[in-house]
């Protein structure tokens, strides 16, 4: 008996934590009453913006939104999104230089980031895109391939129900500002340094 009257307390106790948590919650959903196009950056050191992308880019496909991607750096790779959305009517403009590393061109990398930016900013006029995701813009800002301004600006002046997408590292701190939301994937551990290589279904 005594077990049981321990048991209902604890069953008490919970019900009325999560009671209040749901309260909470539902204050919250009730507030949240402001419909716009939200800026998500996507940064840190970790692994996964990009596929934190290209899931919120799939999410949005499959309520028939119309979405949009413009890769810059890892554009040469084959790359399995790229196969699956394509396929599913979402257009892609892809600076196919590569990693900066590899061409170690300067003003090669320069004029393949302003011709996809170009089409960057085509597609940030279009009321019709629902959703853009600017995968790995950040280096472009932070190799100064693309001017600050410029891409603020687009950003700014996009239609008011679009939403945006921006992945990659060490985010200028203006565009952090900039954004509704932003999260930080941190990198904890990584196979990659233990001598694991990159496969094909899982990292690209």
């Amino acid at each position: 008996m005594t077990d049981n009257n321990a048991k209902a307390r604890g069953d008490e106790r919970h019900k009325a934590r999560q009671q209040k948590v749901k309260e909470a919650v539902d204050a919250k959903v009730a507030a949240a009453n402001i419909e716009k196009g939200v800026l998500m950056v996507i940064t840190g050191n970790g692994k996964g913006k990009t596929t934190a992308g290209f899931g919120t880019v799939a999410r949005a496909v499959g309520h028939g939104k119309q979405a949009a991607v413009v890769q810059f750096i890892k554009g040469n790779w084959d790359c399995g999104e790229r196969k699956l959305l394509e396929g599913a009517g979402v257009p892609f403009e892809v600076m196919a230089t590569g990693f900066t590393w590899d061409t170690q061109n300067r003003e090669t990398d320069t004029q393949a980031a302003e011709k996809a930016w170009a089409q960057a900013e085509i597609w940030l006029k279009d009321e019709r895109i629902d959703l853009i995701l600017l995968d790995e813009l950040t280096y472009m800002l932070s190799y100064h391939y693309l001017d600050l301004e410029r891409v603020l600006s687009a950003l700014k002046s996009r239609p008011p129900m679009q939403h945006v997408v921006v992945t990659g590292r060490n985010c200028h701190r203006q565009l952090l500002e900039l954004a509704d939301t932003v999260s930080e994937i941190e990198c904890v551990r990584h196979a990659f340094e233990a001598g694991v290589k990159a496969q094909p279904g899982f990292d690209y």
